[in-house]
């Protein structure tokens, strides 16, 4: 019986020893599998805008009994606003120009000090030719001399080779990203091996030196010149 005990005991000693080995191994192999560094990497490039879009508005204000008066006002204003645009270079055929809007605020109130209606009429241009668009945009007192209430409504720049700029900085950004992950490891004593996964984020088309970026990218208009700003986040096998 008690060498049967021992016998036992034996065989219980023995299976503990097994079963550390096996989970210590299999523990080292789960790290080993999941032996990999991720880093972010990112590229800038500054450009210059080479589209302008330019809106303008124009308004008349007239009584509510007098409609008619006011939209024949609005046409003779936008003949205005053609022959300027024309006269400083623009075609006036590539002009998008809108329908009058009609706004009566005095619906909206319970008790109207008037009964004025606003009438309202918008003209687009859009042009490769920046500094004059710019330019022209600042100089528009000649339609007000002329009783035209114009005033800008935006001035947006945008960059028409993003696409083609985009595949360019994704690929220095995945170096970037890379030379991180290389200066890493090196201090570890290790080497980087095979790319594992990689995300793009979103494109950031920026002011110069900002940093007002978002996950769903952004894209500034308001100035000329722009940074575009690619990132990604990449992982690594280390080996």
């Amino acid at each position: 019986m008690k060498n049967n005990s021992i016998w036992w005991a034996l065989i219980l000693g023995i299976s503990i020893i097994i079963s550390a080995s096996i989970l210590s191994y299999t523990l080292y192999s789960v790290k080993s599998l999941d032996n990999t560094l991720t880093v972010t990497g990112s590229a800038r490039k500054r450009v210059t805008s080479d589209i302008v879009k330019w809106v303008g508005v124009f308004t008349r204000t007239v009584p509510f009994d007098s409609l008619n008066k006011g939209y024949q006002q609005m046409n003779r204003d936008l003949k205005l606003v053609l022959e300027f645009l024309k006269k400083n270079g623009i075609d006036i055929n590539t002009v998008i120009i809108s329908p009058v809007y009609l706004e009566q605020p005095w619906l909206y109130s319970d008790r109207p000090y008037s009964r004025d209606s606003i009438l309202r009429q918008t003209v687009e241009v859009q042009s490769n030719d920046i500094q004059k668009i710019t330019e022209l945009a600042k100089n528009f007192q000649e339609l007000t001399d002329k009783g035209v209430a114009f005033a800008p409504q935006s001035l947006e720049y945008y960059y028409s080779k993003l696409p083609e700029l985009r595949v360019n900085l994704l690929s220095e950004a995945m170096q970037d990203a890379k030379n991180r992950a290389e200066k890493i490891a090196e201090s570890t004593g290790q080497k980087v091996g095979p790319l594992r996964s990689v995300h793009m984020g979103a494109v950031q088309v920026l002011a110069p030196n900002s940093t007002e970026i978002s996950d769903y990218g952004t894209y500034n208009t308001s100035t000329i010149e722009k940074e575009v700003m690619v990132a990604v986040v990449a992982t690594f096998l280390l080996k």
